[in-house]
C-alpha cells in the first residue's frame, strides 16, 4: 500500500514538474471545443491529445462537443469566448480556412495558432448489402441513376463532403447528399443501411472496416492505404484522373489575441513532447492517419494551405460557397 501511495504521489510531483517548466501555468482548466459529434475523427484525436496534454499543463483538458452548421458552431464559441487562452477549438484546418468562403463565419486561417496532430485520407466505403464491389461499378451506377444513391456525410465542407464533390467535377456523377452531424453518425448511418455509401474519413471508418461492416472501395489519395488489422485500400488515382489529393490536417487551434506567454508554453509543448507522442503514433497507425505533431506555428500554416486552396475553390466550383476566394486572397490551385 505504502508503494501505491509512493508512485502516486511521484507521478503527482512529476506532472507538477513538468507543468513548471513552461512559462504558463494555467489556473483553471482548459476547455477544447469539438465543433462535432462525439465519436468522429475530431473527437477521437482530440482526446487522445487532451490525456497528453494534462500532465505537462497541470490541469484538466475538458473535451466539449458543440456539433452544428459543419463545425462553425462549435468554432465560433471559440472565437467569441475571453482570449485568456483557456478555451481552445479543433478539428480539420481546411474547414477553418474556408468558413469564410462559404459564410458561415468571419475568419480566416491566419486567425489562429495551429497545432497540428494528424492527416486524415478520406475513404470511399459502402454498406457490405450493396452490389458494388469496385468504384468502377459504383460510378457506374451514379451515372446510371443519377441523384438516387445516398452517400452519408458529416455536411457541407467536411471531409465527406468534399470528397464526393472532387469524385462528382472528376466524374460528372451526380448523388444524393444525406448530412450527419459528425463522422461517426454517418458512418453508422451506412453501417445501419441508412445510405449506401460513406466517404467520411478512415479514422471514423477503421473499426467498421475491420469488422467487415463497411465494404472500402478507394482511399481518396495517389497512394494505397494500409490499416492495421484489415490490409490495403487502392487509391482512388488507379480508377479516376483529376481528383485532386492534399493533406487534410487536423489539429488543436487558439485564436490569436491569447496571452503570449500560452502561445510559447504551447510550441514548447509541441517541440518537446507532443512530436515525440507515442500515444499518438499510435493512434494514427491503428486509424489509418499519419501523425503530423511535427508541424505548429509558421510550418504548420504552410503545410494547411495546399487542402484549403483546394477545398475554397471545389466549393465555389459547385456552386456552394458564397464568396469569391480570390476576394479573400485564397489562389486557385
Amino acid at each position: 500500500m505504502r508503494s501505491v501511495i509512493l508512485a502516486a504521489a511521484a507521478l503527482a510531483l512529476a506532472g507538477t514538474a513538468a507543468a513548471a517548466e513552461y512559462p504558463w501555468k494555467p489556473e483553471k482548466p482548459i476547455t477544447v471545443i469539438v465543433p462535432w459529434a462525439a465519436g468522429g475523427s475530431t473527437d477521437q484525436v482530440t482526446r487522445v491529445v487532451a490525456g497528453e496534454l494534462e500532465p505537462l499543463l497541470g490541469q484538466k483538458v475538458v473535451v466539449v462537443n458543440q456539433p452544428g452548421a459543419s463545425g462553425s458552431i462549435g468554432t465560433k464559441g471559440a472565437l467569441d469566448a475571453p482570449r485568456d487562452g483557456y478555451t481552445w477549438t479543433a478539428g480539420a484546418a481546411q474547414d477553418l480556412g474556408t468558413y469564410k468562403v462559404l459564410g458561415m463565419l468571419d475568419t480566416s486561417i491566419e486567425d489562429w495558432h495551429l497545432y497540428l496532430t494528424v492527416a486524415n485520407v478520406s475513404v470511399v466505403s459502402v454498406n457490405p448489402d450493396t452490389p458494388y464491389e469496385t468504384l468502377p461499378q459504383l460510378l457506374e451506377a451514379m451515372k446510371a441513376r443519377p441523384g438516387e444513391i445516398a452517400v452519408a456525410t458529416a455536411g457541407l465542407n467536411s471531409g465527406g463532403h468534399n470528397t464526393m464533390e472532387a469524385i462528382r467535377k472528376a466524374t460528372g456523377v451526380e448523388y444524393k447528399h444525406v448530412t450527419y452531424d459528425g463522422g461517426n453518425p454517418a458512418v453508422i448511418a451506412t453501417v445501419a443501411g441508412e445510405t449506401q455509401v460513406t466517404t467520411q474519413l478512415a479514422t471514423e471508418q477503421a473499426e467498421m472496416i475491420r469488422a467487415g461492416r463497411l465494404r472500402p472501395l478507394a482511399v481518396v489519395s495517389d497512394k494505397p492505404l494500409e490499416l492495421e488489422g484489415y490490409g490495403s485500400i487502392p487509391p482512388i488515382t488507379d480508377f479516376v484522373q483529376g481528383v485532386p489529393v492534399a493533406p487534410n490536417y487536423f489539429g488543436i487551434f487558439v485564436p490569436k489575441g491569447v496571452p503570449e506567454e500560452v502561445v510559447r508554453t504551447l510550441d514548447a509543448v509541441w517541440q518537446e513532447r507532443m512530436s515525440k507522442s507515442e500515444a499518438l503514433r499510435k493512434y494514427a497507425a491503428q486509424r489509418g492517419a499519419q501523425f503530423a505533431a511535427h508541424l505548429w506555428g509558421g510550418a504548420a500554416q504552410e503545410a494547411v494551405q495546399p487542402a484549403i486552396r483546394l477545398n475554397a475553390w471545389l466549393l465555389w466550383d459547385a456552386g456552394k460557397a458564397k464568396v469569391d476566394p480570390a476576394k479573400l486572397g485564397i489562389p486557385r490551385p
